[in-house]
């Protein structure tokens, strides 16, 4: 799948892999796996070896490598934001101008709300879609609303019907049911479960490899964050939105930043978007895909810190503790 290159051809430092091993014993048990890809050529892998879970199911020690799934968890959001596009373009599902509810005419008693008539699929897209949604809880518990949205009867009603806090588009706020909405979209626009869609529409033509993608006890797959994908897998979709190898004209929608996040970083649809123009998917436990144009570098991270506090730090510490300073060198 990968053309591959030394570290010192692709402007690296010649010690990166020595670097990672370091990293990974100031950081125990380390990054799961790495894989590092600049000029379209593959630079360096670097997998571990630790406890791991799939949805809070314990796999026990796991020696890691390239053909080794792992869940992604929330990167399946980003992903997702890939395949609306792709049906977008197609005709398949309405464009983000559109009401969202037009979409679930199964729910005229939400349509007929004028505050709820007012969203758009847009505000999915951006997660702006001004209803309460608290993630805050562990992702074991009912009291955190994608878990909740998992046990309801219906999910899409249990998003829909959320109580009204603000105008929608007004702010951002971090919710795995507006990515259920626009997946609930895709499969019934494409009339396909969203892993059949996702195989022949963007994993096969990219060349992912394998992967699975979790469902619910409805059979339906989580578009919050269901995928499991090897890190060459995520690699090669960060390469895709890197070449603008998919759609090109929605990846320039898409990585637009729409909604600030948090300090120093926006929300496109489904992406995050930093003011230097490099995008990322991120993932509960330190999942992430790095994509930095002005670099032409794609950096994937698996790892196993779920639910924790400083989950965020070790991906960071890949990125600016090796990566970026290996550049420098």
């Amino acid at each position: 799948m990968w053309r591959q290159t030394d570290p010192g051809e692709a402007g690296f430092a010649p010690d990166l892999a020595d670097r990672f091993d370091a990293l990974a014993r100031k950081h125990p048990p380390g990054p799961h796996g790495v894989v590092v890809v600049r000029r379209g050529a593959l630079v360096l892998e670097h997998y571990g070896s630790g406890p791991d879970v799939s949805w809070n199911t314990p796999l026990g020690t796991v020696d890691f490598g390239p053909e080794t799934l792992h869940d992604v968890r929330s990167v399946t959001k980003s992903v997702v934001g890939l395949l609306y596009g792709l049906a977008l373009a197609d005709g398949l599902v309405p464009g983000p101008g559109e009401p969202l509810l037009a979409g679930f005419p199964e729910y005229p008693d939400l349509a007929a709300d004028p505050r709820r008539a007012r969203l758009t699929v847009g505000h999915a897209l951006t997660m702006s879609l001004g209803l309460r949604w608290d993630e805050s809880a562990p992702y074991t518990s009912p009291e955190n609303d994608e878990i909740g949205m998992e046990l309801a009867p219906d999910r899409i009603r249990f998003v829909l019907e959320r109580p009204v806090v603000e105008e929608p588009g007004l702010r951002w706020g971090y919710s795995g049911g507006a990515a259920a909405l626009v997946g609930a979209l895709i499969a019934r626009g494409t009339g396909r479960p969203l892993a059949d869609f996702a195989r022949t529409a963007l994993f096969e033509p990219l060349g992912v490899g394998p992967f699975e993608w979790m469902t619910g006890a409805d059979g339906v797959a989580s578009a919050a964050s269901g995928l499991r994908l090897t890190p060459r897998g995520m690699a090669r979709i960060g390469q895709a939105v890197l070449g603008r190898e998919v759609v090109p004209e929605w990846l320039g929608e898409m990585l637009r930043p729409r909604v600030p996040a948090w300090e120093g970083t926006s929300y496109g649809y489904l992406w995050y978007v930093a003011p230097d123009g490099a995008v990322s998917a991120m993932g509960n436990g330190g999942q992430r895909i790095f994509v930095v144009p002005r670099l032409d570098l794609v950096v994937a991270v698996t790892a196993g810190d779920y639910n924790g506090p400083e989950q965020g730090a070790l991906p960071l510490a890949v990125m600016e503790d090796v990566v970026l300073p290996a550049l420098d060198a």
